[in-house]
């Protein structure tokens, strides 16, 4: 909700299904940083006030990308491993503050499970991610579909699913994410927040036919540039 996360303290290890549900009027998501060598919340803390570039103990994990506003939903399963974990929102509002700097940061601790893992999700399409473009398996047509979203470039990347309302354009998005004000150019869909490279997670997406948007926002390891300036536009039959 606007501005804070409702979510449980701790959940066991495994392969987890998370369901972000907006309730909020404003477009939130739900990004997963797993903290090693011990950092703490505070650590955390100190590092969004600065926004400094990200620590080697700071682990982009994935999460949830924005469904729409006012109850939209979207999914994603990924294994969590035990540790401690902060889950926040990076989204700025029109004022320009992030939701982090409004209250929707908070901790999550992943605790050891005994219990036999749940398989993965099975995808029907698979979708990578590199420096800098996203690559299909197959084209995507409407209908249901569970995308298997691997990051295979060298830093972390992330993937934004966007239905373009009528007469909007991929390169809309970019510029409305900079300067959010007034009516987005699409309706968010859900994806994968930031994951360091190596990572695989799973999304899941009822697609009508139309024009779609597919973005990566975090900012570039090397520039600061953030990767949205890469997009592609998607035509889903």
């Amino acid at each position: 909700s606007d501005y804070k996360f409702d979510a449980p303290a701790e959940v066991p290890s495994g392969m987890m299904t998370i369901h972000l549900v907006d309730n909020g009027s404003e477009i939130h998501h739900v990004a997963l940083v797993m903290l090693k060598d011990g950092k703490t919340m505070a650590d955390v803390g100190q590092v969004l006030k600065t926004q400094a570039p990200t620590p080697a103990w700071w682990v982009d994990y994935g999460g949830v990308n924005a469904p729409h506003p006012g109850g939209g939903m979207a999914s994603t399963t990924q294994e969590l491993v035990p540790g401690n974990y902060a889950l926040i929102c990076f989204i700025p509002s029109a004022d320009g503050i992030p939701h982090f700097a409004k209250g929707m940061v908070r901790p999550l601790t992943v605790t050891a499970s005994t219990a036999a893992d749940a398989a993965a999700p099975v995808s029907d399409i698979v979708m990578t991610l590199s420096d800098y473009t996203f690559t299909l398996s197959k084209p995507i047509t409407s209908g249901s579909h569970t995308i298997r979203i691997d990051n295979n470039g060298s830093q972390s990347h992330e993937l934004q699913l966007v239905r373009l309302a009528p007469g909007k354009k991929a390169s809309d998005v970019p510029q409305w994410v900079a300067k959010p004000v007034g009516p987005p150019p699409g309706e968010p869909l859900g994806g994968v927040p930031a994951m360091q490279k190596g990572s695989k997670g799973y999304s899941t997406a009822d697609l009508s036919p139309g024009d779609y948007a597919i973005t990566c926002i975090p900012p570039d390891a090397n520039t600061g540039t953030p990767h949205i300036s890469h997009w592609i536009t998607l035509q889903c039959n």
